[in-house]
């Protein structure tokens, strides 16, 4: 056998190539030497199979590649790349001997030039697999790809710079630019490499992102993204996380000595923490005082003057208390005959009227007769019920004002509406030392004086009312109550984790007064209503001004003074305390979605050629609406389009904007990238309340009137939304009015009946008809379960009138669109025909 094979050959093939079919092979080689090449008869019968295959490779730059090929038992091997075969020149040949099997062992080599690759490049990919040749057939290797490597200059997004509160957790996104292979990611904070196995409050995503699962003091730095390949480096620029630290109050010191002005002191200090790096200093009092007792305080006596004068003070001090006492009987009688008078007038019965609805079942009809109630002197009215909002006829009172003037003389109540000056109420509220830091913003304010028959306050065009029920006012107090919105930018919640603000933030008050039964604030949401992906929590702003959770949803205790219906767009809150609330959600995991609208606005005129389209992704709730729509209309803007509803998923994925299908002989875009991007904790933080991108086109002729494009919202990975445009720029100038900021016709503060769509007989009638059990319940039970509440059975049946609190919060959701004859009509369904008209007795249960 070595007397066949040689101890070593090496040579390249010449033109010439036989191949014998009697188990040999013939090889002319160049130089003074030939070989020729026998299988022995032992392995003739044995398939070539590979050492060694080609494997993928990378051209750097103009250096070339080696492929190499080995295989045994072979008398031949061959490449061939893209689908062609190598010239047998390009082939450089060794052979072998395994000294283990004596079994010849052939292996070749190829280089792969950057030009060769270049020649097919953008048509197809480069590969090169070899064929090897035995006696018996052929084996193929696997293919080998060979690509050219690079790595773009600039990345595709770059961190961003953020300030964040101390054990919040911080996002910064990087996406490395192209290149292949492709790059590796590393982040640096100050230069230095970080290495989350050796620090776990870094952790780093499969799509490079760098979290901080809790920002410490010491996190605050320059943090870079740096990409790397075979081919080159790259650095992003630098962002600057800036972690700052709220300021905390201490203890209160222990009271001073009673001072000779008979009050004392204590005191507290920031300091626990202190504010650092920018960070809000503590709120509320530093400084406490009280006055003392009469045993503390220091006193003298300077002798008979001072007698004389002390008796004087006490004899004038009791006629003082005398006058008073009778006053205040002279007061109270009157009082409970203007109660009476209310109680026994035509407020209670003035949504009786002869003209009514009928309701939808005819068969139903006779359940809104009035019959009289005989048990008592009151003047009932037989006729026909109408809703108190009914167009052709309004709640009027001929007999005088509802409530009397306040003692001041600032208010007064006529019609159930307030006739005073808002601005001057908010100016007097916020002088007082716990409003100031109210907002003064007349728009979205509104307030009212309020009894025992309750009422309603109501801002306009933003989603947001606060119901008084009937009995929520003890009787015998009137109570001025305002509703305002804050503006998000004014107060900054403290948010951790995957926490957004889910809501507007809502003053009602003023806080501590006394309530006998739960208000209802109502207010809109964005969130996807799923349960299962959040957990939504209400906070509340105490008297130092810190916030506080108060309500878990979906764990609510009956006992608590807060309960919540989450509808789909809205949130309907049952409180017993007054104060400053919001809605905080945390997503539970990644399908968690809020819903953003997207609002388009362009200039009403334009007379140069280029011309702007604003794209606004707000919270999808109308008091954000609102505000873009006047801040649009004082801009000269115009609403171009219907708005769009978008869910933008918590995935850490940014939303993207493009524009496309422009007509390109008449208009192009100056964007210079192919689409705009808005981070995704901008708006998953909720703190911007217009974030929005401008799209500047250039017309190619002042002529040019017509625009038709498409406009993409979409999040990276995940829902979009698409506008398409087709308008005239020069026909529409009006800037934004009326017609697009739907106003709300109704007024901002209602007091008594004209508040409600039940009158308050009537109410009374159908709470003692349902809230007694019946065995076959039909009862308040029913009532639920028919108006699909029955959720919230708990908390009903905690209360001493369940049925009430079903009419409040119908009365809640069915203000504006309510028709109280459907709500007859359940009661027709659960049995409880005359439910509206008369007591049920104990035998008809």
């Amino acid at each position: 056998m070595p007397s066949l094979l040689g101890p070593f050959v090496r040579c390249r093939f010449s033109a010439t190539l036989l191949v014998l079919w009697l188990g040999f092979a013939v090889f002319s080689c160049t130089g003074s030497e030939h070989a020729t090449a026998t299988l022995p008869a032992a392995f003739s019968d044995l398939l070539p199979h590979f050492l060694v295959e080609p494997e993928d490779e990378f051209i750097v730059k103009n250096k070339p590649v080696t492929l190499t090929c080995r295989s045994t038992p072979a008398t031949q091997i061959y490449f061939k790349c893209n689908g062609e075969w190598v010239h047998q020149d390009d082939h450089l040949i060794e052979r072998t001997v395994d000294p283990a099997t004596a079994l010849p062992i052939m292996q070749v080599k190829i280089d792969i030039t950057r030009q060769q690759v270049e020649k097919i490049f953008g048509l197809d990919e480069y590969w090169c697999q070899c064929v090897a040749w035995s006696t018996t057939g052929t084996q193929k290797s696997q293919k080998a790809y060979i690509r050219i490597a690079y790595l773009r200059k600039n990345f595709e997004e770059e961190p961003q710079g953020k300030e964040v509160a101390l054990d919040q957790e911080v996002l910064l996104r990087c996406h490395p630019p192209e290149g292949v292979p492709q790059a590796e990611v590393e982040w640096q904070r100050n230069e230095d490499v970080i290495n989350p196995a050796s620090d776990p409050n870094f952790f780093i995503t499969t799509e490079h992102n760098l979290v901080i699962k809790k920002a410490r003091l010491a996190d605050t730095g320059n943090y870079t993204c740096v990409a790397k390949n075979i081919v080159a480096r790259r650095k992003s620029t630098s962002a600057t996380v800036l972690v700052y630290v709220d300021g905390g109050w201490s203890e209160w010191s222990k009271w001073s000595a009673c001072g000779a002005d008979c009050s004392m002191w204590r005191s507290r200090e920031c300091t626990q923490p202190s504010p650092g790096t920018g960070g809000k200093d503590c709120q509320g009092l530093d400084l406490q005082s009280l006055n003392c007792t009469s045993e503390q305080c220091p006193q003298t006596v300077s002798g008979a003057e001072d007698v004389a004068l002390y008796v004087g003070i006490v004899a004038v001090a009791l006629c003082l208390t005398l006058l008073l006492i009778v006053v205040v009987l002279v007061y109270r009688r009157k009082k409970e005959d203007l109660d009476a008078d209310v109680a026994d007038s035509s407020i209670l019965t003035t949504g009786f009227q002869p003209m009514g609805i009928k309701p939808s079942k005819p068969e139903n009809s006779h359940l809104l007769t009035i019959q009289p109630d005989l048990t008592t002197t009151t003047t009932s009215y037989q006729g026909t019920l109408r809703s108190r909002h009914d167009a052709t006829g309004k709640f009027s009172m001929s007999n005088g004002p509802l409530l009397d003037p306040l003692p001041n003389g600032s208010h007064t109540l006529h019609n159930g509406k307030l006739n005073s000056d808002p601005a001057e109420f908010v100016s007097r509220l916020s002088t007082q030392s716990y409003f100031k830091t109210l907002p003064r913003d007349v728009a979205n304010t509104s307030y009212g004086t309020f009894n025992f028959l309750g009422g309603r306050l109501t801002i306009p065009n933003t989603g947001i009312s606060l119901l008084i029920p009937p009995e929520a006012i003890p009787r015998g107090k009137i109570y001025e109550i305002y509703l305002t919105v804050q503006r998000k930018e004014d107060l900054r919640l403290p948010l951790a984790g995957c926490q957004t603000v889910l809501s507007p933030v809502v003053s009602c008050g003023p806080p501590g007064v006394v309530l006998s039964r739960p208000v209802i604030l109502s207010m809109d949401h964005c969130s996807d209503a799923c349960l299962d992906n959040w957990a939504v929590r209400l906070k509340k702003q105490n008297y130092e001004g810190t916030w506080e959770d108060v309500l878990l949803m979906g764990e609510e205790l009956v006992s608590e003074p807060y309960y919540c219906q989450l509808e789909a767009e809205t949130c309907r809150l049952f409180s017993e305390q007054l104060g400053t609330l919001a809605l905080v959600g945390e997503s539970l995991h990644m399908g968690a979605a809020k819903r953003l609208r997207l609002v388009l606005f362009s200039d009403a005129y334009c007379s140069t050629l280029e011309y702007n389209i604003r794209v606004y992704c707000m919270d999808d709730t109308q008091d954000v609406f609102k505000e873009v729509m006047q801040m649009e209309r004082q801009l000269g803007g115009r609403l171009i389009d219907e708005p769009h509803v978008l869910l933008f998923k918590d995935s850490y994925h940014n939303l993207r904007l493009s524009i496309h299908d422009m007509p390109q002989a008449h208009w192009r875009s100056k964007l210079l990238a192919g689409y705009q991007e808005i981070p995704f904790y901008h708006i998953w933080n909720g703190s911007q309340r217009y974030l929005h991108c401008t799209f500047t086109l250039e017309r190619l002729s002042l002529s040019t009137c017509e625009l038709t494009c498409q406009l993409c919202v979409w999040q990276v990975e995940g829902e979009g939304q698409s506008f398409s445009l087709d308008f005239n720029i020069a026909k529409d100038t009006r800037a934004v009015d009326s017609e697009f900021l739907l106003m709300d016709s109704n007024a901002t503060a209602l007091a008594g009946p004209s508040a409600f769509q039940i009158p308050y007989l009537i109410r009374q009638k159908i709470c003692s008809s349902l809230d007694a059990p019946c065995p076959n319940g039909a009862d308040w039970r029913m009532l639920a379960q028919r108006l699909k509440l029955e959720r919230h059975m708990s908390f009903f049946a905690s209360k001493a009138s369940p049925t009430s609190m079903i009419l409040d919060l119908w009365e809640a959701q069915h203000f504006h669109s309510g028709n109280i004859n459907q709500l007859a009509t359940v009661m027709a369904d659960i049995g409880k025909q005359e439910a509206m008209i008369f007591l049920v007795s104990d035998g008809e249960c």
